[in-house]
């Protein structure tokens, strides 16, 4: 299971945000870049960004500090937040990201999400951000009528391959993720399943590589120290 230290960038910092909530922001780090050497100097294999600004306003407001971290580190990169045209997309890769995440586009409009997947194949990952059960978009500020379990089965006829799935009620509580959703969508097709939100303990390590997850997403328990990137990496090669 790979795991991917999270940098959220807002303003062009390095910063978290609890449940989502913009008014609830907490500043980590002044720079990105530093924070993705940081990261791959503790022997990261990939690295999460997300550009929290355009996740909101759907502009990609924080291209240049993506695609500078994209040009900095030698592990690969996966990049989200107000990702909703070509352009940007094109950018991205161009630039050096690995994987490009796409979240509301992908649900409002499917012919886009299409178009991008029959281009760039598995360099294309779905973010499903869900709040009980239900999908949520614009930067978690709305909340659909759409179930995320039947939109990862649509995702899979569409031919995506990578899926990072937010439970929005556990990001940033630092509570353990849900892991009976979780085993739910892993269950529910052959998609990569990226956990994403409330990931706190070692023990909550243990249990999402027992669920046989693609990959974990960690970020405030990195932050603010609760977990240690090195020592999880340890485990992993133990066979722990």
């Amino acid at each position: 299971m790979i795991l991917f230290p999270a940098i959220d960038i807002r303003g062009g910092k390095c910063v978290r945000l609890i449940q989502g909530d913009y008014d609830q922001e907490i500043i980590y780090n002044d720079s990105p870049t530093a924070m993705a050497k940081e990261w791959a100097k503790q022997g990261a294999a990939y690295i999460h960004v997300v550009d929290l600004d355009g996740a909101k306003t759907g502009d990609s407001l924080n291209k240049e500090a993506i695609q500078a971290i994209a040009g900095s580190v030698s592990i690969p990169v996966q990049v989200g937040g107000g990702i909703r045209n070509m352009d940007i997309i094109d950018a991205h890769i161009a630039a050096g990201v690995s994987r490009v995440i796409i979240g509301t586009a992908a649900i409002q409009d499917q012919q886009f999400l299409k178009e991008v997947v029959a281009k760039y194949g598995d360099k294309i990952a779905v973010s499903i951000d869900a709040r009980n059960g239900f999908v949520a978009t614009d930067g978690w500020t709305k909340t659909s009528d759409v179930k995320a379990v039947d939109l990862l089965q649509e995702l899979a006829e569409i031919g995506v391959r990578t899926v990072v799935y937010t439970d929005i009620l556990k990001d940033g509580m630092l509570q353990g993720p849900n892991f009976a959703e979780l085993e739910m969508m892993d269950r529910a097709s052959s998609i990569d399943i990226i956990a994403s939100g409330g990931v706190s303990t070692e023990e909550d390590i243990v249990q999402l590589r027992e669920l046989n997850l693609y990959g974990a997403i960690i970020g405030k328990a990195l932050y603010e120290g609760k977990l240690s990137l090195t020592k999880l990496l340890g485990d992993d090669n133990d066979g722990k």
